[in-house]
């Protein structure tokens, strides 16, 4: 990808509408109801992927980059697209959508906390080096809580793909983890970008502490999901481990 601008992302994201627009829709005729622990999992997974991301829209268009607006517009798109394709693989076992769970507002509570701890962090680290990058920092503090859902997302699609127990979960979560897969290096760039007026030991604080703020998050998820990834072949310990070793790589990454 270019280094400098999003052209190649933009490029990238309009690549893979068509691709999905030519392949069209899962045959939804196909589905089977899903096992409880696996329809309660994928139930709450969809309410995480139901939301408008209109916040993050705001904040990177205020960032001035037309570009980069313009393809953070283009993921909120996909992440739009993975809850409708979960509502309806939902659908087609005869299982509902939930409105809430409280493990997706113990969630969001988590990553405002941990929000709020990065924003200080940040914000110390500015005023000892005297940063003037105040402006675009909403946009970064949002984009560090952002990757930790994405990369518990990867390890958790790739799971339901390798594991699900019929042909059209396996499909549609293959769908969204190729998606996934394609989010997180967009990130990685504007969030290397992003950190790049800071020290080196500076970014290494940062992304340590983001590490610490996936791991806890990740606890979370796998204790509320523990069923799930059970009947899927992998449990919790397996896949809190295996997110927080695969964090290591985009931690480098983003400095």
């Amino acid at each position: 990808m270019n280094s400098t601008g999003y052209g190649d992302w933009i490029r990238d994201f309009e690549t893979a509408r068509r691709e999905r627009a030519g392949q069209g829709d899962p045959d939804w005729r196909t589905g089977v109801p899903l096992h409880p622990a696996i329809r309660r999992s994928v139930q709450r997974f969809q309410v995480g992927e139901d939301g408008d991301g209109a916040e993050l829209i705001t904040k990177a268009e205020a960032a001035g980059d037309a570009e980069y607006a313009s393809a953070v517009r283009m993921f909120v798109a996909e992440e739009r697209n993975h809850a409708r394709l979960l509502a309806l693989l939902l659908a087609s076992g005869d299982a509902p959508t939930i409105a809430s769970h409280w493990s997706d507002r113990i969630f969001v509570t988590l990553r405002r906390a941990l929000g709020l701890r990065l924003e200080l962090l940040v914000l110390m680290i500015a005023e000892v080096v005297a940063l003037r990058y105040y402006r675009a920092l909403g946009l970064r503090l949002e984009l560090l809580v952002l990757m930790i859902a994405e990369v518990v997302a990867l390890r958790y699609y790739r799971a339901l793909r390798d594991g699900g127990e019929d042909a059209l979960t396996r499909e549609v979560a293959g769908r969204v983890l190729a998606d996934e897969e394609r989010h997180v290096p967009f990130h990685c760039h504007r969030l290397r970008r992003a950190l790049r007026p800071l020290p080196a030991p500076a970014r290494v604080l940062v992304t340590s502490g983001w590490r610490a703020a996936l791991a806890a998050a990740c606890l979370v998820v796998a204790v509320d999901h523990g069923p799930a990834l059970r009947r899927l072949g992998v449990g919790r310990g397996r896949f809190a481990v295996e997110v927080v070793r695969s964090s290591g790589p985009i931690a480098a990454a983003m400095r």
